[in-house]
């Protein structure tokens, strides 16, 4: 028969163990999606000519520049890098929420699948969105300052890291109706509350706008408008989920 100590160390031990466990686990997760992400680099480096001058077809310039020898290489690496990490964001994604999901209750389970979707789908239409209507928007826009003597001498690796930046940046905020539907299913949130203060939530949004667009009020005004748009469908949608999470629960504790 076990003593009271050798049981308190068999469960620590236990719990150790699960911990090593879990590590394991998340770096099974960081393994994989780094090898994910690496092939489809690797997939997209054999498009990545093609992609960058697809990239730079609609602009109001001639063309781009290198300034140095290695400069075009690297554009190149760095364009196959970036879109790997977009091509491989549902697969990392769900595997983030796969190694959270045994913490989870069978019925919120059930809500990981639809939540990987959305949010994929909310990313690339952020990219979508940024590349078709703000880029060019913001290009001719800003381009209209020239001058007879003042002409525009863009390097291709300015030019790609202003895309990239704001691509990227559109594909994060567009997760907002993801993260205000999780804090409301959480209990951090209530939608009523979200609702409540919505001149905070314009406020936020234009701040993050502010930071992360050019400094100029058309291309704030084109990210800030739809992601208000987004806040406010979002809290429309978590009232909904909300009400349906309560139901759920409701039946699971009646005996």
């Amino acid at each position: 028969m076990s003593s009271p100590t050798g049981t308190s160390n068999n469960n620590d031990y236990l719990k150790e163990m699960s911990f090593l466990d879990h590590l394991g686990d998340l770096r099974m997760v960081i393994i994989h999606s780094f090898v994910v992400f690496f092939v489809l680099s690797v997939i997209c480096w054999f498009f990545s000519g093609r992609i960058l001058d697809l990239l730079i077809a609609d602009l109001p310039v001639e063309s781009l520049y290198f300034l140095s020898p290695i400069e075009a290489f690297m554009v190149r690496v760095k364009i196959s890098f970036v879109l790997g990490l977009m091509a491989a964001f549902p697969f990392i994604l769900f595997k983030v929420w796969a190694f959270v999901s045994p913490g989870l209750f069978s019925h919120e389970r059930r809500r990981i699948y639809p939540l990987v979707l959305s949010s994929s789908i909310l990313f690339y239409v952020g990219v979508a969105f940024c590349y078709v209507v703000l880029i060019p928007t913001v290009m001719g826009f800003l381009l209209s300052f020239g001058t007879e003597f003042v002409n525009p001498l863009i390097s291709v690796v300015a030019y790609f890291a202003f895309v990239a930046r704001l691509c990227f940046a559109f594909g994060v905020v567009f997760q907002v109706p993801i993260i205000v539907l999780l804090l409301s299913m959480l209990g951090i949130v209530t939608p009523g509350w979200l609702l409540r203060q919505w001149r905070y939530g314009v406020l936020i949004v234009f701040l993050g706008a502010a930071v992360l667009t050019p400094p100029d009020a058309v291309s704030l005004l084109m990210m800030a408008v739809p992601v208000l748009a987004l806040y406010l469908a979002s809290i429309l949608v978590a009232y909904v989920v909300v009400r349906k999470k309560k139901t759920v629960d409701s039946d699971i504790v009646k005996p």
